[in-house]
């Protein structure tokens, strides 16, 4: 079939498109993906036009007939994509008139590609939001489940990577729950914000049909009609919403990401992966690399890029429609496929991640980690005032550190050389554990804190 035949959209010019028009004007193989939104959204408005009486019966029957045979083509692969006629919605119309002649053309009554396609988009994306929710939910379901197996388990808290202070491991993990928490909310959020049915706003005008756009609300699961044609047509702001959301959830996974491949280097060894979850060399056999966490890393970046051209897409266009609207689906595409797989390959790495406790509580013992307990011990049993105490803890570590020993192997003689009044049960505070339990405060790194924490984290997930 000839392109001129193809394409029933050129009547009004005398020229063939040239070669290059078409290939920066085609959107098809962008937008094929949409295939069953655009065929669920159109027998919804064809349902919609019979029973105002705009089309027949018959006329209804023949076209969601014909669109269901289309559908069952795509998946089975028997359906030919012509990039000549641009779009996934011309491409099916087009198929359509072939199945059944002249009447596939009053599908397209009240109703135009502008309001269609966010149609579309909204219905995909309403799905892809619903499997990125699910999978966040098991991804915190694995961390729940590794924490709950670490709470005993030593870390070195670090600020500035620097260690700073004994907390307990199930603590550190769990504060990525509450990340991916904030990241489940965002999305609901933003599935609430794009819940509304684009049909019938038509070009940018609406129509002078007599149509029912609640019929379509409740056909395709909308919880309401949008209320400006203007709007309508031209918003994008749910994608940008979505690829927010999606950046910050990949911002969250690359941090996680970055302290897995620290964790795991033979530097550190506080960690080991799973062999499902590392390569190795081309050269040297030895090597175990964390290639999953690396491209996790680097996936935010583009999710992150994205986000960045969206906006810029969108920051000076005038109302209504224009055609670099066309560029938002590469984008929302890319951001999808990048998250979702992202998600799959941190639940894999946690899921295998065993933890090497005596590394990291070597790595707490090396260091002074413990001296912020002794200046709250100062407080506590001295009356110091906290400034009067981390003065004199500092000294006390300088000792410890030119002495050779650590803060609980000084005698209390040297303890008592800085102050007479100090006693034995400074030991019992500045343990490593006592560190960790004395952190009683809400939120705080104790045991108790912990489960608590965890505790609530469960009911949160089966709600």
């Amino acid at each position: 079939m000839s392109s001129k035949k193809n394409n029933k959209l050129r009547k009004r010019f005398k020229k063939e498109a040239s070669g290059a028009f078409k290939s920066i004007n085609s959107s098809v193989e962008i937008d094929k993906f949409l295939f069953r939104e655009d065929i669920e959204g159109s027998i919804a408005h064809a349902k919609m036009l019979e029973s105002k009486k705009i089309i027949s019966k018959t006329d209804f029957k023949k076209i969601s007939i014909g669109l269901k045979k289309i559908l069952s083509e795509i998946e089975l692969g028997k359906f030919t994509f012509k990039s000549d006629l641009e779009d996934i919605h011309m491409n099916i119309e087009n198929r359509l008139e072939e199945l059944i002649g002249e009447v596939a053309g009053k599908l397209h009554t009240a109703r135009s590609r502008n309001d269609q396609v966010v149609t579309d988009v909204k219905l995909w994306m309403k799905k892809d939001i619903d499997n990125i929710l699910s999978k966040i939910t098991r991804l915190q379901k694995i961390i729940i489940k590794k924490s709950e197996n670490n709470i005993d388990t030593l870390f070195p808290g670090m600020t500035h990577f620097q260690t700073a202070q004994p907390v307990s491991f199930a603590h550190h993990l769990m504060a990525y729950y509450e990340m991916f928490k904030r990241d489940l909310e965002r999305f609901n959020q933003s599935k609430k914000r794009l819940d509304q049915n684009p049909l019938g706003a038509g070009a940018l005008a609406g129509t002078s049909f007599d149509i029912n756009r609640y019929q379509t609300t409740k056909l395709l699961k909308f919880k309401e009609p949008t209320r400006n044609s203007l709007d309508t047509v031209s918003d994008r702001d749910f994608i940008i919403d979505y690829i927010f959301s999606s950046s910050l959830c990949s911002i969250h996974m690359s941090r996680l990401a970055e302290e897995i491949i620290l964790w795991s280097s033979d530097l550190i060894n506080f960690i080991t992966l799973g062999d499902d979850v590392l390569s190795s060399s081309s050269i040297m056999p030895q090597k175990k690399n964390p290639d999953a966490m690396e491209l996790v890393r680097a996936k935010a970046s583009i999710i992150i890029s994205n986000l960045s051209a969206i906006q810029n897409v969108m920051k000076g266009l005038p109302l209504t429609y224009s055609k670099d609207l066309q560029e938002d689906k590469n984008l929302l595409t890319s951001t999808s496929a990048n998250l979702n797989l992202s998600i799959d390959c941190m639940i894999d790495v946690i899921k295998g991640l065993k933890t090497n406790k005596k590394n990291m509580e070597n790595a707490l013992r090396s260091s002074y980690s413990n001296a912020t307990e002794l200046a709250d011990w100062l407080v506590k049993n001295l009356n110091y005032s906290f400034r009067k105490s981390h003065g004199l803890s500092a000294r006390i570590v300088n000792f410890s550190e030119k002495k050779g020993v650590k803060l609980d192997e000084l005698n209390l003689s040297d303890y008592q050389k800085f102050d007479k009044n100090i006693n034995k049960t400074v030991y019992n505070a500045i343990s490593l554990q006592s560190s960790v339990d004395n952190k009683k405060s809400f939120g705080g790194t104790s045991r108790s804190g912990v489960k608590k924490m965890i505790k609530l984290a469960k009911k949160e997930i089966l709600k």
